[in-house]
Order: C-alpha cells, then sequence, then structure tokens
C-alpha cells in the first residue's frame, strides 16, 4: 500500500508540473502586428483651371511612394509625349504645348502600401502675346560629327536679362552617353555654352534640346523649340606656340604633324588662349580699311576673325616671324591637310602671345578653369 501510494504521489506531481508549465505558456503576449505603411501623398502642378505658358512642365511630388506614370492629353484626347526631369521633379512634355489650349494631366503613383494613388488636373494655356519674340540658335547639326572640345551653344537674337537667365537655362537640357557631367556659363546676355569638365570622350553620343518656346524673357518670350543628336569624333587637338612660330597637332595625345606659322604682328596680335574650330572654309573672303583678299582653307577659331588658313605669300615669314592680321598664316599644303583633318569643335591652345582671349569672342569654353566657369551655371 505504502508503495502504491508513493507512485499515485508522482503521478500527481507531474500532472500538477505540467498544468503549470501549459498556463505559462498561454499567458504569453501575442505576436506584435505589422506596421501599418505611412500613406502616401501625391500632388501635381498645374493646378486645376489655371493658365500657364505653353513651356509648362507637370510637376509631380510624392511621399512615401514612386510616381509611375504620367499621361497628358488634348482637349480632343490626344495623347502627349514626353519624359520625366532626371531629379524626378517634373514631367517634360516633348514639344511645346499649343496656345490657348486646355490639356489634362494624370499622375499616378505606387504607395510604399502597394496601393496606387491618382491625381487629375486640367489646365490651360495662354492665348499668344503681341509682345516681343526673341530669336534663338543651338548651333548642332543633327546627325552631325563634332571635335571633343565641341560646345552646346545656344545664341540669342537680343540680350537675356540676368533675372531671366535661370528661367532660360531651366529649359535648356543636354545628356550624354556616356554619361559626363557639366555646366552651362553665360558670355554676356547673348551666348550660353554648355560643356563637361574635361573634354568629351571620344564617341560619346549626344542629345541637346533647348526647349524655349515661350519662356519669359525680360517683357518678351523665346521663340523655338528645337533638339539635335550629335556624335563626338576621334580626339584631335592643336597646339600653337608663339615662342617657336610652331603648331603641332595631336591625335590621341600623340603628334601626327608640325608645321611652322605666322602670327599676328605687333599691331594686330593673335589672342592666346583655349578656343575650338568653329567652321571649315574652303575660301573666305576677309575685308580689312587696309585689303581685301581671298583666302584658302579657312578654319575659324573667334567670332573677331581670327582664322587659321593658308597663306602662300607668308611661307617665307612662318617659322621665323608674325606677319598677320591675327590669324595663323600657314603654307598651302599644310593647310589643306588641316582642312581635311580637323572637325568643328577641335581644341586649339594658342601660347605666348601676350593678348588674352576676350571671354565669348568666338566658343571660349574652355578658356576658363572648371571653377570659374561653373560660377555662372
Amino acid at each position: 500500500m505504502r508503495k502504491g501510494t508513493i507512485v499515485a504521489a508522482l503521478v500527481l506531481a507531474s500532472v500538477s508540473l505540467t498544468a503549470c508549465h501549459d498556463s505559462e505558456q498561454n499567458a504569453k503576449a501575442p505576436p506584435t502586428p505589422k506596421p501599418t505603411a505611412p500613406p502616401t501623398t501625391l500632388s501635381v502642378t498645374p493646378a486645376a483651371n489655371e493658365t500657364v505658358p505653353i513651356s509648362t512642365e507637370i510637376g509631380t511630388s510624392v511621399t512615401n511612394g514612386k510616381i509611375t506614370t504620367v499621361a497628358l492629353t488634348d482637349g480632343a484626347g490626344q495623347p502627349i509625349p514626353g519624359a520625366p526631369r532626371a531629379d524626378g521633379s517634373s514631367w517634360i512634355p516633348a514639344a511645346a504645348l499649343k496656345y490657348d489650349t486646355a490639356y489634362t494631366a494624370k499622375v499616378t503613383a505606387l504607395g510604399t502600401d502597394n496601393k496606387a494613388v491618382t491625381r487629375e488636373t486640367t489646365f490651360r494655356t495662354v492665348a499668344k502675346s503681341p509682345g516681343g519674340t526673341i530669336s534663338s540658335d543651338l548651333l548642332l547639326q543633327n546627325g552631325g560629327t563634332y571635335g571633343v572640345g565641341m560646345p552646346i551653344v545656344v545664341e540669342f537674337g537680343s540680350d537675356v536679362p540676368e533675372a531671366s537667365r535661370a528661367a532660360v537655362e531651366h529649359r535648356l537640357f543636354v545628356t550624354s552617353d556616356p554619361p559626363q557631367p557639366g555646366a552651362w556659363h553665360w558670355f554676356g546676355g547673348r551666348q550660353v555654352m554648355y560643356r563637361p569638365e574635361n573634354y568629351w570622350q571620344p564617341g560619346t553620343k549626344i542629345t541637346a534640346r533647348k526647349a524655349l518656346n515661350g519662356v519669359a524673357i525680360g517683357n518678351g518670350h523665346a521663340d523655338d523649340d528645337f533638339a539635335a543628336s550629335i556624335t563626338i569624333g576621334r580626339k584631335l587637338t592643336i597646339d600653337i606656340d608663339n615662342g617657336t612660330k610652331t603648331m603641332q597637332v595631336y591625335q590621341n595625345d600623340a603628334v601626327i604633324r608640325s608645321m611652322p606659322v605666322s602670327l599676328g604682328k605687333a599691331s594686330t596680335p593673335t589672342s592666346s588662349g583655349t578656343t575650338v574650330i568653329m567652321s571649315r572654309e574652303p575660301s573666305a573672303v576677309f575685308r580689312t580699311p587696309e585689303y581685301t583678299t581671298t583666302v584658302q582653307y579657312a578654319m575659324r577659331l573667334t567670332w573677331g576673325g581670327q582664322y587659321i588658313h593658308a597663306a602662300p605669300w607668308s611661307v617665307g615669314d612662318q617659322g621665323r616671324r608674325n606677319v598677320s592680321h591675327g590669324c595663323t598664316n600657314v603654307s598651302t599644303d599644310n593647310a589643306r591637310w588641316l582642312y581635311e583633318s580637323v572637325l568643328v569643335g577641335d581644341p586649339v591652345v594658342t601660347r605666348g602671345t601676350g593678348v588674352a582671349l576676350d571671354p565669348g569672342d568666338g566658343w571660349t569654353a574652355w578658356d576658363l578653369p572648371w571653377s570659374e566657369y561653373t560660377k555662372t551655371s
């Protein structure tokens, strides 16, 4: 009897311990619920019923989400092509909108909760203003091939006031493949140029667009929306040294030709600095108060009229003394070879003449150090 009593007591103790263990398990806190995703907010501009310039963009701002689609249609329901800015701040129509026309923008964002949020706005563009129009030109030939120093140049028919330059620059676009970040710089009120920190990489594909139609400039507005795609060719650079009266031509940083030169005489000196070939002309007529003459194989360096060109009359002076009116004189054979070798946009560095190149006298984007060049961007 005592043995059985002991066994029963052990069994009861075991049951009691098991019951206590189960009770502790059942008393544990329930699992923590998953956090709720924050709400997605999406705002779109222009505001409903707003009247806007034809250069307007569809502004997008989203928190806790990502823009997935932007659809812009005109009053007839026709879609308007476009693309977002790189920073995602807005969506840019591929061409200027039409005057006095209604448009509807529908923007969708996907929230972090995987739910879509959509906003829609209908606005109207302004009627065409009788105010003055400022002409502008993008100095690129679509499909062209240019040298490694080719800046993206936009010129205006009249001065752009300083107060309007940021708005103008905001509507100038450059993309490159491979990517090479760059900056714009204003040379006075009529010329703005874009360049990377260093020369373009050979083979780079560049697309530039001046989306300026309708952009307010002073009391008027800009006139045009134009884009061009170009290719950067091989690397060719030219170095002209007044000390030795010699030009050296480099391809891929190796000298491929050296030739004697005669530069500007003391009364009409050649400018020292970095220019680029601006044009290639089989012949050009030079007119000065002293003479009118036609030259062959002319390659423009400045707006002021400094060229590299054939000068058979100064062959005896080339490599010895300066006798020109500011141009770089070379022999006819050397001029022909150079004319056939260069591209518009090939860099030309001239040294030692004692006279500095005037900023903006030609495509002088490379004549400024990068730290100074970026100050006005």
